[in-house]
């Protein structure tokens, strides 16, 4: 009598059993995923992803280390008070928590026996001076809040991949007038020179870095760079900083692209001299000469055109190429500043971004010309320094797609809304640790809409519900990405059986 074979090697036996075996995988992780609907029990997660969210951003913004107005700067009292409470909030989602040695706070879940790379979420601790309490914080802690969710839930032990929260230390740049020390320091590309940059006081970085108990050398510094090979992806939450979203009247928008930055320092030396007794046709007066260079800066940047060298190949930079280009100037010393003395030195600040690259350097290259020449003019010194220098980012399409996918389905679902439409796809004109990451990783980023645009400014304001929107399509994107990776691998088992 002829023997069957056994199940094992029987094709269609073979196929079924397998087709059970993905059947079950994918009921064990879809079972309870989320449900999109109305309350707490159903998918929306109010109470952690809007409440308690909106609750710490309000507590964070109350540490600060100016009286009556929020300041937080890279290292600062306020900032140490304020990575203790972050480190909390992580431990109680769950997460494994470190401050590396540049000062960023790490909470990380990490699968167990998983090797594959990790996705990173976060944004910076730090804040301008007289500051709004979303800027950075909210991108931090709705992460915090989705990674809760999922720890409630049940959901951090089925990631597929590490999953971690950064708080980086540094993205303004408002103490040691160098931007993304935090992030830049993860990427890698932070250079050993950073440790005698200064202060106003005096003070470097390495000297802080000494007075918080970290080591203040270049190898420490190394300590806190990630592998390529260890990190998939990065993706932050911002709110806007913009008026966009507002007026399409749309809570979240997806960043395909960061415009590329330069910040200048323009010092002016000319004659100090007594206000009452030097005329004016013998002044050397650096404080005229700076002010002439503010508004031909403007001018610069509002008619590009009449001033540009223009690009060999057309003739002209394109309207779509100009697009996005704005200068400012926000700050300006004088010595030794006293009403009845002509300065003898002025020094300005200058920030410069465009989303077009060559756009940005040729700004630059003339304005840095046009400083000499109004200088020789009024016959003072004038010299122009690079602070910093950073190109357009482009956010990744993969990620551009899977947070648009993420955003669209949160909104549809949320009270009040029957249906979500096209998620706004923008350009960010202001610049996010993103921009340091993407040399490090892919980047995404989701923005959140704020009242007017207004940032930088303790007028900020992001309405509650968008709050709840943001961690929302955060915690959407986190599990589709993680899980739709599971579901392809299991399909793709099947497929090859």
């Amino acid at each position: 009598m002829a023997m069957a074979p056994p199940p094992s090697s029987h094709p269609s036996l073979h196929l079924i059993l397998a087709v059970s075996a993905f059947l079950a995988v994918s009921t064990l992780i879809f079972a309870d995923g989320l449900e999109l609907g109305g309350g707490e029990g159903d998918g929306l997660y109010r109470e952690i992803l809007r409440d308690e969210t909106v609750l710490r951003l309000k507590e964070l913004g109350k540490i600060s280390d100016g009286e009556g107005y929020l300041e937080r700067t890279f290292l600062s009292p306020a900032s140490i008070r304020a990575t203790n409470v972050i480190v909390s909030w992580m431990k109680d989602a769950g997460l494994t928590t470190w401050v590396d040695q540049m000062g960023n706070i790490h909470g990380r879940f990490e699968p167990a026996n998983c090797t594959r790379e990790a996705l990173l979420l976060g944004s910076h601790m730090d804040t301008v001076i007289d500051a709004g309490m979303y800027d950075g914080s909210l991108g931090i802690i709705c992460a915090i809040s989705a990674l809760k969710v999922l720890k409630n839930a049940g959901k951090l032990q089925r990631l597929t991949r590490p999953v971690e929260v950064i708080a980086f230390s540094d993205e303004e740049g408002v103490r040691f007038q160098t931007t993304f020390l935090g992030s830049a320091a993860v990427a890698g590309t932070l250079p050993e020179s950073i440790l005698q940059v200064s202060d106003k006081s005096g003070t470097t970085v390495q000297d802080v870095l000494k007075l918080n108990s970290f080591e203040a050398t270049a190898a420490a510094l190394g300590q806190a760079r990630y592998s390529p090979e260890s990190v998939g992806s990065y993706v932050e939450v911002h709110m806007e900083q913009g008026p966009v979203l507002e007026a399409l009247q749309y809570p979240l928008g997806v960043v395909k692209g960061i415009a590329g930055q330069t910040r200048l320092k323009v010092i002016v030396d000319g004659s100090q001299g007594h206000a009452g007794t030097v005329p004016m046709k013998l002044r050397r007066d650096p404080m005229v000469a700076a002010a002439e260079l503010v508004v031909t800066l403007e001018s610069l940047c509002k008619d590009p055109n009449k001033f540009l060298t223009y690009d060999e190949e057309c003739g002209c930079f394109t309207e779509e190429s100009l697009a996005g280009l704005v200068c400012t100037v926000g700050e300006l010393l004088t010595w030794p500043s006293a009403s009845n003395v002509i300065p003898g030195q002025v020094n300005f600040t200058v920030d410069i971004r465009a989303m077009d690259d060559k756009v940005r350097e040729t700004i630059v290259t003339s304005f840095s010309r046009l400083v000499l020449q109004k200088c020789d003019d009024r016959l003072v010194i004038c010299a122009v320094e690079h602070k910093h220098s950073a190109p357009a980012t482009p956010c990744d399409p993969e990620l551009t797609t899977h947070l648009k996918r993420a955003a669209r389905s949160t909104v549809s679902e949320l009270p009040g809304r029957t249906a979500a439409g096209e998620t706004p796809v923008l350009m960010s004109g202001a610049g996010h640790d993103a921009m340091a990451m993407a040399k490090l990783t892919k980047v995404g980023m989701l923005f959140v809409r704020c009242r007017g645009g207004v940032s930088h400014s303790p007028e900020e304001s992001v309405m509650d519900d968008d709050v709840w929107a943001a961690g929302l399509a955060l915690l959407n994107f986190v599990e589709q990405n993680v899980v739709a990776e599971l579901e392809a691998e299991q399909r793709a088992a099947v497929a090859e059986l």
